[in-house]
């Protein structure tokens, strides 16, 4: 008998595609003429048709249809005469969508619309619906952004009972609330953000003590006072579970009366805080952390640029704009390199792969696209907020509290083995096992290859072997970080897990860590349920956040088509060559577009070979190459080999 499993399929544009199993690593390829009409993302009955054999997957046959992903979708109308068709957003869905006359509900062509499905794709039929709504011209500003939040179902309006709330919530803190708080006002402290950023929900300081320990203050804003359990605010941040970052817009997980007003970290303003105070000695080690509720008083707001022209750039001019507070930043420098070094030395992984950052004009439109870059500044923060989150994480496990952790579990052997594979060819190689796999022997490839020109790829070769960080209930430890305890506890602004973790953290404190069994399951419960639900939000969203700068970068890239740029070789495929330019972008290079003839792929070290010149493609090489496509419906951007 033919075994039997049920999965996801996950289509190719091309018409075949995989089915993934949960909890198989491996995933089950299905041929196009195998697929019965299955669509990307439907729950799927697959019988095995073939065994997995070396270097290749299961093969298998969909026979049911379990459940379709999608009811609805975004694409764009085509209109004829007496009907019409949408061509949906995502390539991979597999079919346009017939739309008959009585349908059409006003479309005109060349409109974003959302379409509702009424008939599924049978026997080489296409699928059929009705059009639900316009968004807009496919030309017309912002509409390539509105359309995107539509195809993920991002709720980017706030129910008019969510709002009234939010504006009912008084700001003003009461003389009852400071006297049950740690008052911090008079304590020197400093936000440290990007110059746009208007939702503030850290600040820090840093004291050198006379034993030569340092004394390092983390106070994030106590959205949990304000967003109180089972409200309506409560309910609705569970819903979207954080907030997404698009180009020119924010989808936030709060509305702004918080988000950029009472819970927002504003300098001179009294603020009420979850800070967590940790002393820390001279080799990074924390020696002792303790959580308080406080009340706190920024004493400035101050951005990476200028933190940076202070402490690298020495700019005169910044420095004697902030003279009274420039020993402060001096101190976290100071402090932020000795975390980053013990960091280092118990094998953290410093993936140093550059994220794009897109210019837009005031129409929205993608004038520039270049490398994030990121400053001593940056470090600062991401030293301190590590530390914070680690601190409460091990706190909170030892009181076996009901929690929410971040867990990033170790790789599996299989795709070191696989990573491996490529490694050997430029000289290097994962020390592994199934007991012993560690952090460490990352880091060591990672240092190995610092500032060489096949950095930036094996990087990424390594991110791609790693797992996906998630939330998780129980602690299992931080494999990418070397850490044995962590959360995310620093931003309950903008992440569902940091508000849920505050409130046990502040009923805990109000009880004094007496805490009845009843409330612990309540708790419990909760951590489990919204452990899977921030998961999934946080899913969605990140992949929201890459399709909207892959269409910038194809929007950017559209008036480059004909020109010349030297790039790298970020991956070599069965299909082509992928190559990345110094501004980030990466385009595809197929086999039709390398030259006239024929290429050998070479898997295990993924090298093309040309069968008549044996010229040879590999990762790491430089190529010159000429844009000959760019088109941000699709996010295509294809090359040319330039010669």
């Amino acid at each position: 008998m033919k075994k039997e499993k049920i999965g996801i399929f996950k289509a190719n544009e091309k018409g075949f595609g995989f089915v993934k199993v949960e909890d198989e690593l491996e995933e089950i390829f299905v041929a196009k003429e195998h697929t019965k009409n299955a669509l990307n993302g439907d729950k799927v009955l697959v019988i095995i048709i073939k065994d997995k054999q070396e270097n290749s997957h299961e093969e298998g046959k969909i026979i049911k249809v379990l459940e379709h992903e999608r009811s609805s979708l975004v694409g764009t109308f085509q209109k004829s005469k007496n009907f019409g068709f949408v061509i949906p957003d995502d390539k991979r869905f597999g079919t346009d969508i017939f739309i008959s006359k009585k349908d059409i509900n006003g479309a005109k062509n060349n409109e974003k619309v959302v379409v509702k499905i009424t008939k599924y794709p049978q026997r080489g039929k296409n699928a059929e619906g009705v059009i639900d709504e316009i968004i807009g011209n496919i030309n017309q500003a912002g509409i390539d952004i509105l359309s995107l939040i539509k195809e993920y179902g991002l709720p980017y309006e706030f129910p008019k009972a969510v709002l009234d709330e939010a504006q009912n919530i008084r700001g003003e803190i009461t003389q009852k609330e400071i006297s049950k708080r740690l008052d911090l006002r008079s304590q020197e402290m400093f936000t440290i953000d990007g110059e746009d950023a208007k939702d503030l929900d850290d600040a820090v300081c840093v004291q050198k003590n006379t034993d030569g320990n340092y004394t390092l203050g983390v106070h994030i804003a106590d959205v949990s006072h304000y967003v109180r359990e089972g409200s309506m605010l409560d309910k609705e941040a569970i819903i979207r579970g954080t907030s997404v970052y698009m180009m020119d817009r924010v989808i936030p997980m709060l509305p702004k009366e918080l988000s950029n007003g009472i819970c927002s970290l504003n300098a001179g303003e009294d603020r009420l805080a979850l800070s967590v105070i940790m002393d820390i000695d001279s080799n990074g080690k924390v020696v002792s952390g303790e959580v308080k509720k406080t009340i706190i008083n920024v004493t400035k707001r101050m951005n990476y640029s200028d933190v940076k022209d202070i402490l690298l750039s020495l700019n005169e001019g910044t420095i004697e704009k902030y003279k009274p507070y420039v020993e402060h930043f001096r101190l976290m420098q100071e402090l932020a390199e000795i975390l980053k070094k013990r960091r280092e030395k118990d094998g953290s992984l410093n993936l140093d792969i550059p994220e794009s950052k897109v210019v837009l004009n005031e129409k929205g439109i993608a004038v520039d696209i270049k490398k994030y870059e990121l400053s001593i500044a940056n470090e600062i923060i991401e030293q301190f907020m590590l530390t914070a989150n680690e601190t409460v994480a091990e706190k909170f496990y030892w009181l076996e509290a009901p929690f929410i952790y971040r867990v990033h579990e170790e790789p599996d052997l299989e795709k070191i083995t696989e990573l491996n594979k490529f490694l050997y060819n430029v000289g290097y190689k994962i020390k592994a096992s199934k007991d012993n796999i560690h952090p460490k022997a990352f880091a060591e490839i990672l240092e190995g290859i610092k500032g060489k020109p096949e950095e930036k790829i094996i990087s990424n070769l390594i991110l791609r072997t790693l797992k996906v960080a998630r939330y998780e209930p129980d602690n299992k430890g931080h494999f990418g970080i070397a850490s044995k305890y962590y959360c995310h506890f620093t931003s309950p602004i903008r992440r569902y897990p940091d508000l849920f973790i505050h409130r046990v953290i502040s009923y805990y404190i109000e009880k004094n860590y007496d805490v009845n069994q009843d409330v612990i399951e309540r708790y419990k419960s909760q951590s489990e349920k919204y452990s899977g639900d921030s998961s999934d939000c946080e899913k969605t969203a990140q992949k929201a956040e890459r399709d909207s700068i892959d269409i910038k970068k194809a929007e950017y890239m559209s008036s480059k088509v004909g020109l010349e740029f030297e790039g790298i070789i970020s991956n070599v495929t069965g299909f082509g060559i992928f190559v990345e330019l110094e501004n980030t972008i990466e385009g595809l290079i197929r086999f039709e577009n390398l030259g006239d003839e024929y290429y050998i792929y070479d898997e295990d070290r993924k090298h093309l070979i040309g069968e008549r010149s044996k010229k040879v493609y590999k990762i790491g090489d430089k190529i010159k190459i000429r844009v000959i496509l760019a088109d941000k419906v699709t996010r295509r951007i294809d090359f040319e080999k330039a010669e």
